[in-house]
């Protein structure tokens, strides 16, 4: 499915699980494009579609912009960039590495999915040459078309992590930064936002002040990979650096718990649906935890790392 925004924004379902949970997300400039996220190697062949539809050749996109590694981000960038000729991966750093060579990507996310869950949803990574990669530090800008495009440091969810600001518009593409906002949980108040605090480098302090930056820039939408453009982002900022300090929090109170996994589970599906009914959202109780079901789980599973790395620094 797709779905066209301002600017030359377009949104693409990356059919990543189910339908409406990530979205790639291109970029039109005077005949040129960028792609933000690709999602897996299933989805490139909607991405592609999409490009058709819009009137794009292949040869025309110019930028791959990862926004982190992930792989619902990432696992089909070695394939969109086989795909597309001219375009070269814009990646941190500290992904590079990963992108060249993707065998820890793929060992890091068996551990968390499992080999069969991570076979059935990512297929075979392909690995991207070092000259079609262009490696990017904080503050770099690129020029599609003349278009700015600043990338941003954003750490907090992962450390190699970016997000991009269309400078002219106002427009900021923040992968999970700016966390998870599903179109079904809308209510009259707008979008509901739940921050994303997965495996394996969650850190709330790093994860606020991310936030704080991008509302620096004053942008006018925030594009989010689940689920595509979200407006009214003060509201959406303070919302979500509240959840971030509680769900630290949490995890702290639960630390020693003989089951703190289902301690901090519980806890955290307590919070999000008290504050789904502050923000009178609509849905009920079930379609609440169907839509942020896998969130909380790989949520979970992330305030648990994070106490982990907490207990290790401190010996």
């Amino acid at each position: 499915m797709l779905i066209r925004h301002p600017h030359g924004i377009s949104a693409v379902d990356a059919q990543y699980v189910r339908p409406g949970l990530a979205a790639a997300h291109i970029i039109e400039q005077s005949g040129h494009a960028a792609v933000v996220d690709v999602g897996t190697n299933h989805s490139v062949p909607h991405l592609l579609a999409a490009l058709e539809e819009l009137g794009i050749e292949r040869g025309a996109v110019d930028f791959i912009l990862l926004t982190h590694v992930h792989l619902d981000h990432a696992g089909g960038a070695g394939l969109a960039v086989r795909e597309l000729p001219n375009a070269r991966a814009v990646v941190h750093p500290r992904g590079a590495r990963h992108l060249a060579d993707p065998a820890r990507l793929i060992a890091g996310t068996i551990a968390v999915y499992g080999e069969e869950t991570y076979r059935s949803l990512y297929g075979e990574l392909l690995p991207i040459a070092r000259e079609r990669m262009l490696t990017m530090h904080d503050g770099q800008r690129l020029s599609l078309a003349g278009r700015e495009l600043l990338l941003l440091e954003t750490p907090g969810h992962a450390l190699h992590h970016y997000s991009i600001l269309d400078v002219a518009h106002a427009n900021v593409f923040t992968g999970d930064t700016f966390g998870v906002s599903y179109r079904e949980l809308d209510g009259p108040s707008g979008a509901f936002i739940v921050p994303a605090t997965t495996p394996t480098q969650f850190d709330p302090e790093q994860l606020v002040a991310s936030i704080d930056r991008l509302l620096s820039y004053s942008p006018q939408a925030a594009y989010l990979m689940h689920y595509s453009r979200v407006t009214g982002l003060p509201r959406l900022a303070e919302l979500l650096k509240r959840q971030v300090r509680e769900l630290a929090a949490i995890a702290f109170r639960h630390a020693q718990d003989a089951n703190r996994a289902a301690a901090i589970r519980s806890e955290m599906r307590s919070l999000w649906l008290g504050l789904a009914r502050s923000e009178a959202v609509g849905a009920s109780d079930e379609v609440i935890d169907a839509v942020l079901g896998m969130d909380l789980e790989l949520n979970t599973q992330g305030l648990v790392s994070f106490l982990e790395r907490k207990a290790s620094a401190a010996y």
